[in-house]
């Protein structure tokens, strides 16, 4: 996943594409950690009229909550499954349980403290993975 600060789009560029490069930028800005920033980059593209407040309540889920247990990026992805499909418990489940099945495939655990010790510090590409997977995942 490439980022910059200016983040063009380019032609043809779909939405997860964007989502994901949005959330990669704000991991890397330091000003959100992994939780929040796939949270706001979702919110930002499917629910913008839900209150920023929202992803002020990822704070405690960064670093694996911190304690390195589940990953943050998700935890704020199925945060943000549940805030655009308000009512829709069944399908938030089984969208969830895909997330899960994607994630483990691609990074063999959700465990925050199992993935930094196999992969180094992913942090900022996984997160633009993950939001751009649920992007993709509610717009198929």
């Amino acid at each position: 996943m490439f980022w910059s600060k200016e983040a063009p789009e380019t032609v043809g560029e779909g939405k997860a594409d964007k989502v994901a490069i949005e959330a990669e930028g704000l991991y890397r800005s330091g000003k959100m950690h992994c939780a929040e920033a796939v949270l706001a980059a979702v919110r930002n593209a499917f629910a913008p009229g839900v209150s920023e407040d929202v992803v002020r309540m990822a704070a405690g889920f960064g670093g694996g909550s911190g304690t390195g247990c589940i990953c943050g990026a998700v935890s704020g992805a199925t945060m943000a499954l549940g805030m655009v499909l308000p009512g829709e418990k069944k399908r938030v489940s089984a969208l969830t349980k895909e997330l899960h099945r994607w994630f483990k495939g691609e990074y063999g655990a959700t465990c925050c403290k199992l993935i930094l010790q196999s992969h180094g510090k992913p942090c900022p590409e996984l997160t633009g993975k993950v939001a751009g997977k649920v992007a993709e995942m509610l717009t198929s």
